[in-house]
């Protein structure tokens, strides 16, 4: 007698890490298999897939804003999540609720057979499954590691999109930006385009693109964001000028994260009204992106930024909104992440560092975190067991005027939201 399956999404998801012997398998044979099975096809009308190292999830959101401004219906999946798995699959900006996700899973788990997934996969094919009972006008997937070999790759979309490209992951995609673009580019689809969103891609993500046949359409080449003035920019390309108010996501780096949602949305040619640009802008927010908080006259952010790249992003966004008066960070950071290049990124920026310790097998204490960036600015920092003792050190030697930024993975993040709206 087959033993009984899970009924709450809880229990599905305690299941499904079960599944597979390791975290994470590259590989497509094994999800493209279970798909099939599942009938499977396109997840909407239009599909657009973003890969990338940093910048992902912003322009997942900018992409979903707009064409729900434009009256489209709109899936996007995206992954981790931080405080609810149903945070990962929405539709027309609202997550999914627990008896959609458990009929999505036993779908997956009908068709799986014998062949075994990882959690990532298992919630790839039902955010697909989910999308396809939904009739998308379209669906907007995120890579959630590299690009050739993640589970997203089973479909063909329409517009793929490489937001950045930059070190991260490297036991999995390589040591080298040439390598990992080779690893993103995997994603291209022959002769559909392609949206490159930085000025300097690495030559591999070009070189895929041209044997293709695909349209590389680059940021800083054939589409442009200018400043206007601190409220307004401008998106052009050869047809079509756009004067847009400044994103609520308010780093400067949102602005290029807009911009390439703009490009994408114009490769699917079809119809978008002017007002939806500038509406979509405004509107799009999500979670542990320079999220905003007040504490006593104290200003906290949370980020989920956790390599080098995303930490200049930081850097330059408190340069543009300087603090009245100190900047302290709270950094807890996965044992994997290049922590010395993350703190040398926001050297100069950081006045007092506080170190948390991280759980899980990926984790690490504060003390080996501290041990790891010794000869940095961080190295004489105040350690802590957990984010929330650490921020709430952080917030008892802050004064008016000062900021905390709280920051370096998605599961700092994670333990310091519930304190923070509480």
């Amino acid at each position: 007698m087959s033993p009984a399956r899970p009924a709450t999404l809880a229990q599905w998801l305690a299941h499904i890490e079960q599944q597979h012997t390791q975290p994470i398998a590259m590989g497509l044979e094994r999800v493209r298999e279970v798909a099939a099975r599942m009938g499977l096809a396109q997840p909407g009308k239009r599909c657009i897939v973003v890969g990338g190292t940093n910048g992902k999830g912003s322009t997942v959101a900018f992409i979903e804003a707009i064409a729900r401004a434009a009256g489209w219906k709109v899936g996007a999946y995206t992954s981790p999540h931080l405080l609810a798995y149903n945070e990962r699959v929405r539709i027309d900006g609202a997550d999914i609720d627990d008896a959609t996700l458990v009929a999505g899973f036993n779908a997956v788990e009908d068709a799986r057979g014998d062949t075994a997934l990882t959690y990532f996969e298992y919630g790839t094919l039902c955010a697909l499954w989910v999308f396809q009972q939904a009739g998308l006008d379209l669906a907007v997937l995120e890579v959630g590691l590299g690009g050739r070999l993640d589970a997203v790759n089973i479909v063909d979309a329409d517009v793929s999109v490489i937001t950045t490209v930059d070190i991260d992951h490297a036991d999995w995609l390589g040591g080298d930006r040439e390598t990992i673009g080779m690893e993103k580019a995997g994603i291209i689809r022959g002769w559909k385009p392609v949206i490159l969103g930085e000025i300097d891609p690495p030559s591999s993500v070009l070189r895929r693109a041209y044997v293709l046949g695909a349209n590389a359409i680059r940021f800083g080449s054939d589409f442009f964001a200018e400043p206007i003035d601190a409220g307004r920019w401008r998106w052009r390309d050869v047809s079509l000028r756009l004067e847009l108010p400044q994103p609520a996501l308010w780093a400067p780096v949102q602005r290029d994260n807009a911009a390439t949602a703009i490009a994408a949305l114009r490769a699917l040619d079809r119809a978008v009204p002017r007002a939806a640009w500038a509406r979509g802008i405004a509107e799009a927010r999500v979670a542990g992106r320079l999220q905003r908080f007040e504490r006593d006259g104290v200003e906290v952010l949370v980020d989920v930024g956790h390599n080098p790249q995303a930490a200049a992003v930081l850097a330059a966004a408190l340069q543009a909104r300087p603090a009245a008066g100190r900047t302290l960070a709270v950094y807890a950071a996965l044992a994997d992440k290049d922590a010395p290049g993350v703190v040398a990124a926001l050297q100069g920026r950081i006045d007092r560092w506080h170190l948390a310790g991280l759980e899980g097998a990926r984790g690490q204490s504060a003390a080996r975190l501290r041990e790891r960036l010794a000869g940095t600015a961080a190295a004489g920092a105040a350690l802590s067991a957990n984010v929330g003792q650490a921020l709430a050190g952080a917030l008892e030697q802050a004064r008016r005027g000062d900021r905390v930024l709280v920051f370096g993975s998605f599961h700092t993040v994670a333990e310091a939201l519930p304190l923070l709206h509480g």
